[in-house]
């Protein structure tokens, strides 16, 4: 993004900014997946970027903010070549979960929410990712890896380029 120039689409992904607002009977229906192509065209959902796509719906950026904060797969910086997500809830937990967010945290040198210095690895701590019986979890990209240990978790980071 130049701090120059003013951000916005270009015309042809503008045309489906439009598109998509017309399948709906109310046009601002089509905010995530306008998210999605503003996270896919400017790498992630800065609070510009918030502003922007807000004027495309007459929307306050305050909205648009509320729904990028509340769902994880928008990010607000810039990401990882990966994103590795550990689910924390209740029967992650149980099962394990924290001890191998431990590991995660010293395998990788980040904090959740942080990237790893080389750009590599964003990691993240998710609410649920819906696989409870095979618990402990984890969404890397986009493939699930279940019954987790220390040394699985370190069989799948040495798979990632």
């Amino acid at each position: 993004m130049s701090l120059t120039a003013p951000l916005a689409f270009p015309p042809e992904q503008l045309a489906e900014v439009h598109r998509l607002q017309a399948l709906y009977p109310d046009r601002r229906a089509a905010l995530l997946p306008v998210l999605h192509m503003a996270q896919d065209a400017f790498g992630y959902i800065s609070l510009e970027v918030e502003e922007y796509v807000a004027g495309l719906f007459d929307m306050t950026p305050a909205h648009v903010h509320e729904v990028v904060t509340f769902y994880t797969m928008f990010f607000q910086r810039p990401k990882g070549r990966h994103v590795v997500a550990i689910c924390h809830n209740l029967s992650c937990h149980l099962a394990g979960a924290p001890r191998i967010l431990t590991h995660l945290k010293e395998r990788l040198g980040v904090e959740v929410g942080e990237t790893t210095d080389d750009g590599r690895v964003t990691l993240l701590s998710v609410e649920c990712l819906c696989a409870c019986e095979h618990a402990p979890m984890m969404q890397v990209d986009d493939r699930y890896e279940f019954d987790l240990t220390p040394a699985r978790v370190d069989r799948i980071l040495e798979g990632l380029r």
